[in-house]
């Protein structure tokens, strides 16, 4: 199911909504976990039970880990099995066709292998779950005995599928003493409608110029075009992704939960390492807390240090994709980081913020030509045409036709890229606080009335995060 679909607009979500609430607090968390595996079932009607059974496993293991705790050994064995279990499920579903294509491609065998359809939101729920195995092994929460709060936080729905990632400390007391409140919900409900409006008035219209121009024949494209290609999906992949945590935070809201922000508008960066810090906040929080931190982060050698970063690249574009093309993603902004760190810190720091923020979009739309391929031979064919190296033309009518129709879609993109909008609303809201017609209530409202209007005519619009 869909946030940005009619049926979990004025069904699903209405009907869960009147559930929570006229319940009281002690079945909140059921009524809360039995909608999550309605909402995943509606999709994954088979690996629902996988989820359910990795909830169960995951639930006794961590209750075990805390039971022999006196036993060093034991405990840790305990911990090293399900860590194993976790990734090995999560290995088996995404990697195990992409590591057989390439025994297959290597030693020129031909082990069949017919593919597995990847679970929905598998990368997202197992490094949820491993965060909760790593804190309590660490002794940094307490077990959870209460299954269906333990389930709860797995599958909660407005999260489940592409994030954010809720690491189980920072909601760990919510589960039991979270608040709601009529401020809160309406919060949750204008932060939801944020989202829908980016999701469907954005990120779907400028797409399919991408779609367009990336299902062409590359040889008969301009300069112009190729560009114009890859900047629309630089646009569609941080507002579609953007939306659906702007859509999961509302959600969270409604039912009285806090999730930490995922995007602090990451294209108005002036470095690629604050890019980064801006970018999929809660993934570079899960990978620094878990995997580069442990392996010492900033506290060894300059060698050492190198190694950590690349390790996290790497694991980084694996985590997002089975193919070379993501493994290359990871360790190209691998080496833009090192960079950074080690050769141009003084150097950006005396440039002008233009060059600086010229430079870091350069890079960004580079890296999201190989996230955007669908294998690294389109990417790197793609990309001798942005760089002049393929000998196509550089201006065509086709390219200008693109630009002349999409020229007013690309500034409506630019500015909602910065904080001057969200400033904007917020600054009316306080405005006319008490007035009786709020304005930014009214753009609220036309925007959830333009997007139900698109959504009646509308098909299957998945959320590019859905790939991974």
């Amino acid at each position: 199911m869909l946030f940005s679909s009619l049926v979990f607009l004025f069904t699903f979500l209405p009907i869960t909504l009147l559930l929570y609430y006229v319940s009281p607090r002690v079945l909140k968390n059921s009524i809360l976990l039995l909608a999550s595996l309605i909402f995943y079932a509606w999709g994954e009607p088979i690996y629902v039970f996988l989820m359910i059974g990795t909830i169960l496993i995951d639930y006794l293991l961590a209750i075990l880990i805390d039971r022999n705790r006196d036993d060093y050994s034991k405990c840790k064995w305990i911990f090293i099995l399900t860590i194993i279990l976790n990734v090995s499920i999560l290995g088996f579903f995404k990697y195990f066709g992409f590591f057989v294509n390439n025994i297959n491609s290597i030693f020129n065998l031909n082990i069949p292998f017919d593919g597995l359809a990847l679970p929905i939101g598998i990368s997202f729920y197992t490094f949820q779950v491993l965060s909760y195995i790593v804190d309590v092994y660490l002794g940094k929460v307490e077990v959870q005995y209460n299954l269906i709060n333990f389930a709860t936080y797995v599958t909660m729905f407005p999260q489940l599928v592409a994030g954010p990632i809720v690491q189980y400390q920072t909601i760990e007391e919510q589960l039991n003493t979270r608040q709601e409140s009529v401020f809160k919900f309406g919060e949750g409900v204008e932060r939801f409608i944020q989202g829908l409006g980016k999701k469907i008035l954005l990120a779907n219209n400028i797409g399919m110029l991408w779609t367009t121009i990336s299902s062409l024949e590359l040889s008969s494209i301009s300069v112009l075009t190729a560009w114009l290609g890859i900047i629309a999906y630089t646009f569609q992949i941080y507002f579609d992704f953007s939306a659906y945590s702007d859509m999961a935070i509302g959600l969270g809201k409604m039912f009285g939960f806090e999730f930490m922000e995922n995007f602090n508008y990451p294209y108005i960066s002036k470095s690629v390492t604050e890019f980064w810090r801006r970018w999929h906040i809660s993934l570079g929080t899960w990978f620094r807390e878990y995997i580069y931190i442990p392996l010492g982060g900033n506290r060894v050698s300059v060698p050492k240090q190198i190694r950590n970063i690349f390790v996290v690249w790497a694991l980084t574009g694996l985590w997002h994709g089975a193919n070379w093309n993501f493994v290359v993603w990871g360790l190209y902004y691998g080496i833009l980081l090192l960079i950074e760190k080690f050769v141009l810190k003084s150097f950006l720091e005396k440039v002008p913020d233009s060059i600086k923020h010229t430079y870091t979009m350069l890079f960004v739309i580079v890296g999201w030509l190989f996230f955007a391929s669908e294998d690294l031979g389109f990417a790197l064919d793609y990309l001798k045409i942005m760089f002049f190296a393929s000998g196509n033309t550089i201006v065509d009518t086709a390219g200008i036709y693109y630009l002349y129709t999409n020229i007013v879609m690309f500034a409506i993109l630019i500015v909602f890229s910065t904080p001057i909008i969200k400033r904007t609303l917020e600054s009316l809201a306080q405005k006319y606080r008490d007035k009786l017609i709020n304005p930014s209530l009214v753009i609220y409202g036309l925007v959830l009335f333009l997007v139900t209007a698109y959504l009646v005519n509308e098909t299957y619009n998945p959320f590019l995060y859905f790939r991974f």
